[in-house]
């Protein structure tokens, strides 16, 4: 309940983009600085004894983690996709994953 609830005051909260209001925007949610976002980079064990650097924090729109994703495979030279927590990159990549999103402005 917001404080001018029944009043003459009470306003619905619009988004900045389209001026809908805010409870039924479809907007997709803005690029959200490098810096801005803490990242955590692990190495998990999967079926069969293979291995995957996951990548998990982001918190930009799906765009911004497509292109992530683009500029970490070609660096590693591996493959990879998009989860629903982040980004998975085939392989024990670790290493090569952190200094690359460092490079890229992201904190870790």
């Amino acid at each position: 309940m917001g404080l001018f609830d029944g009043t003459a005051l009470a306003r619905p909260v619009l988004c900045d983009r389209c001026h809908a209001d805010i409870k039924v925007c479809k907007c997709p949610p803005p690029d959200i600085a490098p810096e801005k976002q803490k990242l955590k980079v692990q190495l998990e064990k999967r079926k069969k004894g293979k291995k995957v650097t996951a990548i998990n924090g982001f918190s930009g729109s799906e765009n911004q983690r497509k292109e992530i994703l683009v500029e970490l495979k070609n660096s590693c030279g591996a493959g990879g996709c998009l989860s629903e927590e982040g980004i998975e990159i085939q392989g024990d990549h670790e290493q090569r994953v952190r200094s690359k999103l460092a490079e890229m402005g992201f904190r870790l």
